[in-house]
């Protein structure tokens, strides 16, 4: 146990090692034990990451979510893919939720409310969203890594996740000062696996919010396979 603590440390604290070629530094047979390295540093990541989520934060999305007369969710590339995970996800437990940009999506409204995924807050694809959501009358909640971003200054309500890039990494190991864990992976990929975590758990909670079981969850479930 103290030997694979150890190498999740060190993964930590190289970043550069998740970049470099598989099997680079290794003997034939260790390229397995490489993987393994590499997804202990990854979720070790995503754990740091998701334990700086405010609880104050999520429930004021539950809150929201449950209020609202419709639910859209938006997001770009990868956290596009992500937000529409969640949609599924929210229909499945009975409510009304559209993705963006989908041709079954009707005119967003009064009382209805859009969730916005991005990890820098500055997309401009999702802000032009986000503030013709809010001319015609709907809330906005947006999931950044960044809580100063633009996107995140103009919503209603904002749950923070915040991962590097996007938020500034300062931490590199288990005992360093508190703040955004420092990511090896390329681009946005902590942020988007942290958001579907986050997204998944969110799920639980609205379920246990609403008393719907796992098996009612099923019958709601696509049955056109």
């Amino acid at each position: 146990m103290e030997k694979l603590v150890a190498r999740k440390q060190r993964n930590l604290r190289d970043p550069g090692r998740l970049s470099r070629p598989r099997g680079a530094g290794r003997r034939t047979g260790e390229t397995g034990r490489g993987v393994l390295d590499d997804a202990g540093a990854i979720l070790s990541a995503i754990l740091d990451t998701l334990g700086r989520v405010r609880g104050e934060e999520v429930d004021a999305l539950a809150r929201a979510i449950l209020d609202a007369r419709r639910v859209y969710v938006a997001g770009s590339g990868r956290s596009g893919l992500v937000s529409s995970c969640f949609a599924m996800r929210l229909v499945h437990l009975g409510l009304v939720a559209h993705v963006v940009g989908e041709a079954t999506a009707p005119g967003v409204g009064r009382g209805d409310l859009l969730v916005v995924a991005s990890g820098s807050g500055r997309t401009r694809t999702v802000r032009a969203q986000a503030t013709a959501a809010q001319s015609r009358g709907a809330h906005v909640a947006a999931v950044t890594a960044d809580a100063r971003s633009p996107l995140a200054r103009a919503a209603d309500l904002v749950v923070s996740i915040p991962c590097a890039p996007f938020a500034g990494a300062t931490r590199r190991g288990p005992n360093a000062a508190r703040g955004p864990s420092a990511s090896a992976q390329p681009g946005g990929s902590l942020f988007e696996q942290s958001l579907l975590v986050f997204l998944d758990v969110m799920v639980l909670d609205l379920a246990r919010r609403l008393g719907w079981s796992p098996e009612r969850l099923k019958r709601t479930h696509s049955n056109l396979e």
